[in-house]
């Protein structure tokens, strides 16, 4: 079992949609009028529109999670994506990132233990 489906809305999908893709989503669907992006493990993320700007300091309804926080850090910052700092919780190491509709995402270290669900 996995979440399905995740909604972002902003007011440019294209820009977020091509933001998402850079970090190394899949375009699910390349010819429909909305983003959706594919995350690993098959859950989507439907980047919808709104007709207000997101609040400063809006985190986004989800986090992302990857395997090596330090490594896709560094990716994101050899393409120009600059990354907050790393901060620490009691399950995770993160840093939030934000993404051109303003939204702060939180990227997290993997605590996924690897076992069929």
């Amino acid at each position: 079992m996995w979440v399905g489906h995740v909604v972002l809305a902003v007011r440019d999908v294209a820009k977020t949609k091509q933001f998402l893709l850079a970090l190394g989503l899949r375009d699910a669907e390349p010819a429909a009028p909305v983003g959706v992006v594919e995350l690993r493990g098959g859950t989507h993320i439907l980047v919808l529109p709104r007709s207000d700007d997101v609040a400063p300091g809006t985190r986004a309804p989800f986090d992302l999670m990857v395997d090596d926080l330090d490594a896709f850090r560094a990716r994101l910052e050899g393409l120009g994506i600059p990354p907050a700092a790393v901060q620490t919780n009691p399950s995770h190491r993160f840093f939030l990132l934000r993404e051109p509709g303003g939204h702060d995402i939180a990227v997290s270290s993997s605590h996924a233990t690897g076992l069929p669900v």
